[in-house]
């Protein structure tokens, strides 16, 4: 079994070392359009099996899609962070043609793939691998949820003491400050959050976990890489695995708590099928309204998307 992680940037590789050191599959291909670097990237890893005592073979490529035929998941690490100046439209501009491009590749030589995207502004790049994939909505997802569910269990562990592994919790919407954590179906070892911690202390970790990524972008100076590389190792792993693992992921909907054609991130099951099932929790008023207003701020992005398609269409 294989697994392709597209971009040996710092989430690409951070990916790549969490899917090898779990033995997610026989091998892992790397993929990079700087010559040597996904090779380096690689070999590094494959160097540490002996003494971290792992199987899976990682090799390193440079934009030869060929190397990644008959992928069983393929991750997409690949576009550029946002730069000075640069507005989120430009941003969509310049991702969606490197989306686009890695997705009609994928599919070239992977035509039954599960595809993962990571690449930002995640809903909409989701959105984009999903039209030139042209695969199923269960076979495309985007990975958010995970990674925010972990900034956010990882506060409450932080608050309370105690260890992550014993937290709970879901997570949906958009991928940014429209997020909606959901206290109300967040536990402590089976114990609800409310009882172990103040509203006014929820309230404060949630809008920590809203702005997690600019926290650490003002620390380091550039984007995570290690939570968000283990958590798209999490989801491709399970469906490499066929684990059924119940996790949080970027995926249209099409009638699911009342909301059409529109990517956000919700309960799923993941297995070798992909998204085998989509999990509708019973939200309360507040709940759906927050959901409802993070989908209208994916919808705005999907909707400058569509523009720039149309205006591409026009020049040609």
């Amino acid at each position: 079994m294989k697994i392709t992680v597209i971009g040996a940037g710092n989430v690409g590789s951070s990916c790549a070392d969490v899917l090898a050191h779990q033995d997610a599959a026989s091998e892992v291909v790397l993929l990079d359009i700087k010559e040597g670097l996904a090779e380096g990237v690689a070999l590094d890893i494959w160097q540490s099996s002996p003494i971290d005592r792992f199987n899976t073979k990682t090799i390193g490529v440079t934009n030869d899609y060929e190397a990644t035929a008959c992928s069983s998941v393929v991750v997409i690490t690949s576009g550029l962070p946002r730069k000075p100046g640069m507005s989120r439209n430009d941003l969509i501009e310049v991702n969606a043609e490197i989306v686009k491009g890695v997705t009609e590749n994928i599919i070239k030589y992977s035509p039954d793939t599960t595809i993962i995207v990571v690449s930002n502004p995640l809903d909409v790049m989701t959105y984009q691998a999903h039209i030139a994939s042209n695969l199923p909505r269960t076979r495309v997802m985007g990975m958010a949820g995970v990674l925010d569910t972990g900034r956010y269990r990882a506060f409450i562990a932080n608050e309370l003491n105690i260890s992550p592994k014993d937290i709970q919790a879901v997570l949906m919407g958009g991928h940014g400050d429209t997020m909606v954590p959901l206290p109300r179906f967040t536990t402590v070892c089976g114990v609800p959050l409310s009882d172990v911690l103040s509203k006014e202390k929820i309230g404060s970790i949630i809008e920590r976990t809203k702005f997690g990524g600019g926290e650490l972008v003002k620390l380091m100076g550039t984007s995570a890489w290690y939570a968000p590389g283990s958590a798209a190792a999490r989801m491709a792993e399970a469906v490499a695995r066929n684990q059924k693992r119940v996790l949080p992921c970027c995926v249209k909907l099409e009638g699911e708590f009342g909301l059409e054609d529109v990517y956000v991130g919700v309960p799923v099951v993941l297995g070798c099928n992909g998204i085998e099932q989509i999990i509708e929790l019973k939200l309360d008023e507040e709940e759906k309204q927050l959901l409802h207003k993070s989908a209208d701020a994916v919808r705005e992005m999907m909707e400058v998307l569509d523009s720039l398609r149309k205006g591409n269409k026009k020049n040609h």
